[in-house]
């Protein structure tokens, strides 16, 4: 079930979205070579003690997962795509690093994603990046009162081809408001003028997800969150909770 939003809810769930956005400018500061993901989970718990805030990844344990996620953010590095547990290991000069995290405040849930490199940046790892990042620029400007899903999607799946990039099978964006993950799900790729109409009122968090090798499949890590590109090469994330209105789309996770 899809719950349409008024703009006074609209306007609580943006200032989750302001301490998401809060979350990802501490951990992108602090993230450098010899800094361990772990340290960035300590930074983004840092915020959200400040903020008053709670977090709805901590202890999340969906459907797939055999045991609940121990941590505030999701710190994927390098062919990591996705839910990688923050760990001890410290990080490396050019790591991609993907991080992904979210808020909760007085009951509303805000959900946003970034990818960067700290260090020496590879060539191939910024146009990955600036291309995940167009990608969510495009399903956003799709995002439009009178569109359909299938029009994000198709707008996020044309990028990401186009530049010969694979997209993570299976995997997409979502609805999000009283909990972080609702109806409908929004795929990453997908035919123009199809799926759910969209109206004022409906917000959703856009994530395209980049394989740089240019395939779709990918592998589970032992330790049972943590999502790998099967063919080890490298994946950038990008992602914003969006409001669907009347005046065009709005940016909830934006500082």
């Amino acid at each position: 079930m899809v719950h349409i939003k008024t703009d006074t809810d609209i306007e609580a769930m943006r200032e989750a979205g302001r301490i998401v956005a809060q979350i990802l400018t501490r951990t992108r500061k602090v993230a450098a070579v010899g800094v361990t993901p772990r340290q960035l989970d300590e930074a983004a718990r840092e915020v959200l003690s400040e903020a008053g805030a709670s977090s709805p990844f901590l202890n999340y344990r969906p459907h797939f997962a055999s045991t609940p996620f121990p941590a505030v953010v999701c710190v994927s590095v390098n062919d990591a795509i996705v839910h990688g547990i923050p760990s001890a290991e410290p990080l490396r000069d050019g790591d991609l690093v993907s991080v992904d995290t979210g808020a909760l405040l007085d009951g509303w849930a805000g959900d946003s994603a970034v990818s960067f490199t700290v260090g020496r940046a590879r060539p191939a790892d910024t146009r990955l990046i600036a291309t995940a990042d167009r990608a969510l620029e495009a399903g956003i400007a799709a995002a439009v009162v009178g569109n359909r899903i299938g029009d994000i999607a198709h707008a996020i799946g044309t990028v990401c081809r186009d530049a010969g990039y694979g997209i993570m099978e299976g995997y997409g964006g979502h609805g999000i408001g009283r909990s972080m993950h609702e109806d409908p799900p929004v795929p990453n790729e997908g035919r123009p003028g199809r799926g759910m109409p969209l109206r004022h009122g409906m917000v959703l968090a856009i994530e395209p997800m980049l394989i740089a090798g240019g395939g779709d499949a990918f592998r589970e890590d032992r330790d049972g969150w943590t999502l790998r590109t099967a063919d080890g090469t490298r994946a950038a994330h990008s992602e914003h909770t969006v409001a669907v209105t009347d005046g065009g789309p709005r940016v909830l996770t934006a500082l």
